[in-house]
């Protein structure tokens, strides 16, 4: 199940022209590829842009009507490679996957589209995932864009510009015979707003026609010659075209160009976070009236020289704002100023974070740098040292002469707060595989771990520690790769059931088989894909009416030929998981190991049941839940439990025991009865103190009668042991 559900939502995907759509952005792209007439859809969810495949997912009978085929691709390549149905055809089609990642997996498939370009629209919706928010390493997808000629849209982020960049971005691509890309930031993804619909339209031309009807043009397969001749058509053919168009269609925007002898060049998706700057600095207004001119490029590649020179002409000086390293489009800009024989002078990362992402904040500073070089704000007052303060009797005791030094006031968060890492959500099912792992390390001492992509990477952090290395999605097992040779310990690779399906199986497991690796595979199996959203794929257990599931990965690797392969029904059961491990990496069998590690996540499981016991409490309904505590009067305040499995339930508390000082362990309301931390102490053995209890919503009357004899016979015995306690007392 995915983590949220668009079912009512896109209904307004209905709407006709001239109706009003109110909604989010991923919405509007969606609306926008509808009134595009696309023929085909594809994608693979990531962040920021995993809601887009699950709105196109509950959209699937409102695509249908429009005769558009959706396919969730195994992969970023499988779905960028889906576009070579408009290589030969008229056949508009628009895929989506997270970047840079997505980008990087996609990127063989996307080379050889832009090599031999397109005959019908073709768009790749990226979603940017760069700054401190992210997850992955801080690159960008511009680099993709210039290195295969993929010419790069970046919209300001508000509903009506997506939505024309959905429709300019397929008209761009049959203009200049080439894929666009469009990037979309996480705040453009999720920004609300509206816009004006249009009519949806079906295709004019079908994939039943394409099917029936086929074509073959062998100069647009990357074969030499052919391949020769289309870096010549990108260059002399293709990039003159999309330059006339997107000068004639006027993408780019001027906001205030002659208002000021100065201006800001910005890229179309940090246009918000610009003007909010500029609004602070009382230099705009929230409506967007500027007094310093900008030009929004919202096709960040390729750059428009002839637009460029026509905004610096007459200018002192201009501000780049280019969010990232490499500086791709100031350099650009260098170049083109310096050929055209500017005098304007050209400030970026001068005056801006050299890396990192440019949050209000930022902008700010950079741009009041800018302001008050070039005389348009007058300078900030500084500040008077702040001086610590001491009391009169301290300072007659110290001497007036010893009173310390004026200290500069802090303003950095990380002095005064302290860092929290991410980890596992409460109940997670991986918290036990690495609880057990540490148990094992025990026993065997510590072993080479490769990590992979996915919730499972956060054991490289506190309590655990365990993992040494990630190289991509799917790529746990490839990482250890080269760690296969004879000695005294095996390496443990890592892996997903959605980095499994992704391409593991053959990068990591068949890789393995193949070259007689020794080493151990875990894969973490939740039955869908839980770190993007919780999106079904081959090994889920859900039963979907339009895709193929059931599909156990015991039996896929079993079928690539590993011998050695083991799963564990419950990851909850820390012993077991400890036995199992401890098996693999001692047998004799010689071979690749796989050990399949089974739980549903705990947080798509609370968000499914949740609702449903509170409906059925709210009608009445008997329901028992499950929680742990633990035994205060027991608890040595050893707080191993807490070490051994850094569960976010768990915490600590003020000794009762007035001779003791430690605090004891306690789990707080969160808990989800997991029964991860009993099964942590026993396995481990290190206390008796955790206990279960049930909660009982809705008492049924032997439920309370029950109740009453268990107080009675506790209370008897309480007070007994209170007389023999007494007796014995001084």
């Amino acid at each position: 199940m995915a983590e949220r559900s668009f079912v009512e939502e896109v209904k307004k995907l209905r709407l006709s022209g001239g109706d009003v759509f109110r909604g989010e952005g991923i919405l509007a792209v969606t609306k926008a590829l509808l009134e595009s007439g696309v023929s085909y859809v594809a994608g693979y969810q990531g962040a920021p842009i995993s809601h887009l495949m699950d709105v196109l997912a509950d959209a699937q009978d409102i695509l249908s009507e429009q005769g558009i085929r959706f396919e969730n691709s195994a992969s970023e390549a499988t779905a960028a490679a889906t576009l070579a149905a408009s290589v030969n055809y008229p056949l508009r089609g628009a895929v989506t996957f997270k970047a840079t990642v997505g980008t990087n997996v996609a990127s063989d498939a996307l080379a050889n589209l832009a090599s031999g370009g397109v005959t019908g629209g073709a768009l790749i919706i990226v979603g940017e995932d760069y700054g401190e928010g992210s997850s992955i390493m801080q690159e960008r997808s511009h680099a993709f864009a210039m290195k295969s000629q993929i010419w790069l849209l970046d919209p300001r982020p508000n509903l009506p510009s997506i939505v024309d960049a959905v429709k300019q971005g397929f008209d761009l691509s049959e203009a200049s015979n080439t894929p666009v890309m469009l990037q979309l930031r996480i705040r453009a993804c999720h920004v609300h707003g509206h816009f004006v619909a249009g009519d949806n339209k079906r295709a004019k031309f079908t994939l039943k026609e394409a099917l029936e009807n086929p074509q073959r043009d062998v100069g647009r397969i990357v074969l030499p010659p052919a391949s020769f001749v289309h870096e010549q058509e990108k260059v002399k053919d293709r990039w003159p075209a999309a330059v006339r168009f997107i000068e004639e269609r006027k993408l780019n925007e001027f906001f205030s160009e002659d208002a000021d002898d100065i201006g800001i060049i910005v890229q179309g998706g940090s246009y918000n976070t610009l003007l909010r700057a500029l609004e602070r600095l009382g230099l705009a207004d929230v409506y967007g009236n500027t007094q310093v001119p900008l030009y929004v490029m919202n096709v960040a590649y390729p750059v428009i020289e002839s637009e460029v020179i026509r905004f610096c002409e007459g200018k002192r000086a201009v501000l780049v704002v280019e969010e990232g390293q490499p500086n791709f489009v100031e350099q650009n800009l260098a170049t083109i100023l310096r050929q055209a024989g500017s005098t304007t002078a050209l400030h970026g990362k001068d005056m801006l974070p050299v890396a990192g992402e440019y949050t209000t904040l930022e902008l700010l500073k950079g741009t009041r740098t800018f302001c008050e070089r070039y005389e348009r704000l007058a300078p900030l007052p500084v500040p008077a040292p702040v001086r610590k303060v001491i009391p009169l009797k301290e300072v007659a005791a110290i001497g007036v002469d010893a009173a310390p030094e004026p200290v500069e006031p802090s303003s950095a968060l990380g002095d005064v707060v302290h860092s929290r890492p991410p980890g596992f959500c409460t109940g997670c099912p991986e918290r036990p595989i690495f609880s057990a792992m540490k148990l094992v390390e025990r026993e065997l001492g510590p072993h080479h771990v490769s990590a992979d992509i996915g919730c499972h990477l956060f054991s490289i952090l506190p309590p655990f520690n365990i993992g040494n290395t990630t190289m991509g999605y799917g790529l746990g097992g490839a990482g250890a790769s080269a760690l296969n040779a004879p000695a005294g310990k095996r390496a443990i690779s890592m892996m997903g059931d959605g980095g499994f399906w992704h391409n593991g199986l053959t990068s990591g497991v068949a890789n393995a088989v193949f070259n007689k690796s020794d080493n151990l595979t875990v894969i973490v199996d939740n039955n869908y894909t839980s770190a993007t959203g919780g999106q079904d794929i081959l090994s889920s257990n859900a039963v979907n009416k339009t895709r193929s599931t059931g599909h156990e990965i015991e039996r896929a690797v079993r079928g690539v030929g590993v011998e050695w392969v083991k799963t564990m029904r419950r990851t909850y059961d820390v012993a077991g998981m400890r036995d199992a491990l401890k098996e693999a990496l001692t047998t004799t069998k010689k071979g690749p190991k796989v050990l399949i590690a089974q739980s549903e996540c705990m947080l798509n499981k609370q968000r499914r049941e949740k609702p449903l016991v509170r409906k059925a409490i709210a009608d009445g309904k008997r329901m028992v839940r499950e929680k742990f505590g633990v035994d205060a009067d027991t608890c040595t305040g050893d707080h191993s439990c807490i070490r051994l499995s850094g569960c976010p339930s768990l915490s600590i508390k003020p000794n009762p025991d007035p001779l003791r000082v430690d605090p004891v362990a306690t789990v707080l309301e969160s808990c989800v009865g997991c029964g991860n931390c009993g099964d942590v102490s026993h396995a481990a053995v290190l206390c008796p103190s955790f206990y279960k209890a049930q909660v009982v919503s809705n008492p049924t009357g032997w439920d309370r009668f029950r109740q009453r004899v268990r107080t009675t016979v506790i209370g008897w015995l309480q007070r007994g042991d209170a007389r023999r306690r007494d007796a014995y007392a001084f």
